[in-house]
């Protein structure tokens, strides 16, 4: 049964600007340590992909609270919901701490997919009781 769905878009100029401004600061107030490795690898290769892969987290994050209907509020934190991969390569929600905690206590499991082009990342996120 859907439990709520979450949707967000994001101005990949907007976030390049708040790295310009803070630096990789920024992105490890957002992401949690899967993510951050995979940002720091790809934006070693090639910055415009390290900065999109950011953007991509970013729209995930705010479209799962959105969804599970917390906002960003406790237990929902920015590094406290990473989108991984499958071997497949598929998005999956990955929760830890006190968040996975509220998801298991509430029997909520999200799907999540993201996109993004040169200007825009983007995510849609369902979330469901079991």
């Amino acid at each position: 049964m859907i439990y709520g769905i979450g949707t967000d878009i994001l101005q990949i100029s907007r976030l390049k600007a708040a790295l310009g401004r803070h630096g990789d600061r920024f992105a490890e107030k957002i992401l949690g340590p899967e993510e951050m490795v995979k940002y720091l690898h790809r934006k070693a290769k090639v910055e415009a992909r390290g900065i999109s892969f950011l953007a991509t987290r970013f729209a995930a994050k705010e479209a799962f609270s959105k969804a599970i209907g917390l906002g960003m509020r406790m237990p929902m934190t920015w590094r406290s919901m990473q989108t991984l991969n499958a071997a497949s390569g598929k998005p999956e929600v990955v929760c830890s701490g006190k968040l996975k905690t509220w998801m298991e206590e509430n029997g909520l499991t999200a799907q999540v997919s993201i996109t993004d082009e040169v200007e825009y990342a983007v995510a849609f996120v369902i979330a469901e009781k079991k």
